[in-house]
């Protein structure tokens, strides 16, 4: 494991490049974006209500304006993309129209009352499966009015729907969440022209703004880097550096972490690129000791979970994962299969209903893996192999919808990958 890489664009980033520039008048043209399966049921959710986006490099969106969507002939399809579905939701509250949102099966389980309501406190019309509002999903959008929110959750997608229905909302549309979470959707709508105020945990906007079309640079994506980085931690003689990762502090918790846990982690170049900073990882092979990562750490690393267990499966000592329910209402219930992948490999996990608790120092040995269809889940299970022996992981085509290079990548820093 020696090398240097570029991951590719983030996804939180790549997603709302789209949406914006839907919503925005003129052309938005986009590099580094992140090709895979979940932004482009982003994509063909939008040219399903009448944008036109033009593939490739850059990729080009031509704007309709806030009003300028038009009703779907059909079901909006999501795929397996939370953030398409809980985005959308929030723009098709200030729709003169109703549309539906549907995904795959795991995005059928994932719970949509925490976006439905607000958004119905707003105004909206929103049905969904059950008392948790699974898909399908149906928006009957409306006139909208301001609301104050609380959300009970530390959610960008919560706060970035609400905001997204502020836009048009009249007057003034708040989110205040418990800790502060990844802030790309209010840096961005600056960057389209958007007056976001900001007050604490508290953001706001006024209804009525105008999106402005332009450039957007997309970073390379942390959660992506973040496999990559914990590798090179754990194998014996690695040396990796991940070049142009996007450091938003709202999303960087997993240096933190890898740092209390004593790893050898470097930055360098340290620029900005629209609007987000941007810096080059370097980590090499130390022994790491374990940690403790809750509270406010856990909006900023949540994606990063995962892999970060196999990080702690193989430092001395225990790391405690605390206040990370929100891992059970994942692609798939992510508490119980990383601690059941885990400990086929050989780990010491306890499985608490907010976290886990990993006792290290264990050797990892091969073993087959399920991942339950979920991408992340099949990434960390690659890499604690790198370190366990031969391990088949089943359900590894998940990979695609998050990370289609992901692979090759490894191979390219050493790595025997079959399949």
């Amino acid at each position: 494991m020696r090398g240097e890489i570029r991951v590719p664009g983030d996804k939180s980033i790549s997603h709302r490049a789209l949406l914006f520039g839907a919503l925005a008048e003129g052309e938005t043209v986009i590099t580094g974006f992140l090709d895979s399966e979940d932004t482009h049921a982003t994509a063909g959710c939008l040219r399903a209500m009448g944008v036109t986006i033009d593939d490739g490099d850059p990729v080009r969106v031509h704007g309709v304006g806030l009003h300028g969507l038009r009703a779907p002939t059909d079901t909006l399809w999501t795929g397996n993309s939370g953030t398409t579905t809980r985005l959308l939701m929030g723009i098709l509250a200030g729709q003169p129209f109703t549309a539906t949102l549907a995904g795959d099966a795991s995005l059928g389980r994932r719970p949509m009352d925490r976006v439905a309501v607000p958004l119905r406190q707003m105004g909206a019309e929103v049905t969904g499966q059950g008392p948790r509002c699974t898909p399908p999903v149906t928006v009957h959008g409306g006139a909208l009015h301001g609301i104050a929110y609380a959300s009970p959750v530390a959610s960008a997608q919560v706060k970035s729907a609400v905001l997204l229905a502020g836009l048009y909302a009249e007057g003034t549309t708040s989110v205040t969440e418990p800790q502060k979470s990844r802030d790309h959707t209010e840096r961005m709508l600056r960057g389209f022209g958007i007056d976001v105020a900001e007050d604490g945990l508290t953001v706001r906007v006024q209804g009525g703004g105008t999106l402005r079309g332009g450039a957007v640079a997309v970073p390379g994506d942390i959660s992506a880097a973040a496999f990559f980085l914990v590798a090179a931690a754990i194998v014996p003689g690695a040396e990796v550096t991940v070049r142009g990762v996007g450091v938003n502090p709202t999303r960087a918790g997993i240096l933190d972490v890898l740092r209390a846990m004593g790893a050898d982690l470097t930055l360098s170049n340290a620029r900005e690129q629209t609007g987000e900073p941007v810096a080059d990882l370097t980590v090499r092979h130390g022994a790491l000791h374990g940690t403790e990562i809750g509270g406010g750490l856990i909006p900023r690393l949540i994606d990063e979970l995962p892999v970060l267990a196999v990080a702690a499966a193989c430092a001395q000592g225990t790391t405690v994962i605390r206040d990370a329910r929100e891992l059970r209402v994942k692609e798939s219930d992510r508490i119980a299969t990383v601690s059941r992948f885990l400990r086929d490999m050989g780990a010491e996990v306890e499985e608490h209903e907010d976290g886990m608790t990993i006792h290290g120092g264990h050797p990892l040995h091969g073993a087959v893996v399920e991942s339950d269809g979920d991408h992340r889940i099949a990434m960390s299970a690659a890499v604690a192999a790198l370190v366990a022996g031969a391990t088949e992981i089943r359900g590894a085509d998940a990979i695609a919808t998050s990370f289609p290079t992901f692979t090759a990548l490894l191979r390219g820093l050493g790595a025997r990958v079959e399949g």
